[in-house]
């Protein structure tokens, strides 16, 4: 994991605690481990089975059904985001690696889906299925119905990322312009006995909205949000199953990893907090209601789990809602000796960067005064990674195998031991 330091060296250990309690995080929810754990406690039949893992974290994921199944593992299909192959299934005769482009689809998706149905298709009829799930998904892989096209999918696409709307919305309104959708894809099994397993992404861990639900159902109750018109009339009336049948298991989500930080941050001695509720909302107004917290608040960790949301300008610049949050949040903690927040996605990217959000302490506005930089205008033009490069806040750990929302962690320590000790 990286990070720059232009900062005074006192504060140097505490941001290396905050980035160990992040890594902390990322190892109890990593794919491979996640789908490990729960293979192992569930002892999979000894029979031949074909394996579709699909998002940000199917290469991981994969790799551990893999290391489970072993020879069992007869056909595997992995479809994740581009950059995110893990070079650790190179050489597996039996499985096939695809990458395809998020957070906007493009042609590389529809092949995916059409690679998708095709390996479904070529599957002996009794042989089990076991599908891995993650975040990404619904950008990842897509069957459009009669009559629609990729610039519809896209311009869907790009309205929703800008919006502000949170990922279950998104979902929804994803699930009416596709033919595999809100659990649609169940029609294409012929009957196959199938499973899935999840990594969520989603508030309440709900598997009718991780990745948009391929085998699960949509809630009856779901209502589509206001849309334009222009994008309201290219939504079909899908398909929907009232139940697939379908077991569906969540093996790792964002309380797993606030729970592996918190753990962490007291093995190092800190008196910890994680009793918040749950992270969302917009991403500026939630930066700095937490900078205020922190202000207030006693020696030690806070650790909160979630993910909001940004309203983006036409052209937005670099970054995404954990960069923008922590932008909003330095500057209610400037010339701050003792509160340092980090806000980073699970999954290693935030919105348009790749970078998995920043590290930001009492100095970060001063420093960007020095770069001769307005976080005004940062904020406004939704350009919070050109503003952390300069300032040296950016966190970049690359892609990391899973994807469970995101992390916020503030760390208090008092002024008369900022310069050495724990709390």
């Amino acid at each position: 994991m990286e990070t720059h330091f232009f900062h005074n060296h006192q504060l140097h250990s505490y941001r290396a605690d905050l980035l160990a309690l992040y890594q902390a995080a990322l190892g109890r929810v990593a794919g491979d481990k996640a789908v490990s754990r729960w293979l192992k406690a569930h002892e999979p039949a000894p029979v031949p089975q074909a394996v579709v893992a699909i998002g940000k974290a199917a290469s991981a994921m994969m790799f551990g059904a893999c290391e489970v199944l072993g020879n069992r593992l007869a056909a595997g299909l992995v479809i994740t985001r581009k950059g995110h192959a893990d070079p650790r299934l190179v050489g597996q005769a039996a499985i096939v690696q695809l990458e395809a482009a998020h957070p906007v689809p493009d042609a590389s998706s529809l092949a995916a889906g059409e690679q998708l149905l095709r390996f479904i298709a070529t599957q002996p009829g009794d042989r089990p299925m076991l599908f891995l799930l993650s975040g990404g998904t619904s950008s990842l892989v897509e069957v459009l119905p009669e009559g629609r096209s990729l610039n519809d999918l896209q311009a869907l696409n790009r309205w929703l990322l800008a919006s502000g709307l949170d990922i279950c919305s998104m979902n929804l309104v994803r699930s009416r312009l596709s033919r595999i959708k809100g659990g649609q894809l169940a029609h294409f099994l012929g009957g196959r006995a199938a499973q899935a397993l999840l990594i969520s992404d989603v508030p309440g861990d709900d598997p009718a909205f991780v990745g948009s639900g391929l085998l699960y159902p949509l809630p009856d109750e779901a209502l589509l949000p206001p849309l334009p018109v222009s994008l309201s009339n290219i939504l079909v009336e899908p398909c929907f199953l009232e139940d697939t049948g379908i077991p569906h298991h969540i093996v790792a989500a964002n309380a797993d990893a606030v729970d592996a930080a918190v753990e962490a941050a007291r093995g190092l001695g800190y008196q910890t907090t994680a009793s918040f509720p749950f992270l969302q909302g917009d991403a500026a107004e939630e930066g700095r209601a937490f900078g205020r917290y922190m202000r207030q608040a006693q020696p030690g960790v806070y650790v909160m789990g979630g993910e909001t949301t940004v309203n983006l300008p036409p052209s937005p610049g670099r970054g995404g809602r954990c960069q923008h949050l922590a932008v909003a949040a330095a500057g209610e903690i400037r010339g701050r000796k003792d509160i340092l927040i980090l806000a980073a996605g699970t999954d290693g990217s935030d919105g348009n960067s790749n970078d998995a959000g920043a590290l930001v302490d009492g100095g970060t506005w001063q420093r960007a005064a020095d770069a001769g930089l307005d976080p005004g205008h940062a904020l406004a033009a939704a350009d919070s990674g050109s503003f952390l490069e300069a300032t040296g806040d950016l966190v970049h750990t690359g892609p990391t195998g899973t994807n469970v929302m995101d992390l916020l962690i503030g760390l208090r320590v008092p002024d008369s031991k900022a310069d050495s000790g724990k709390v």
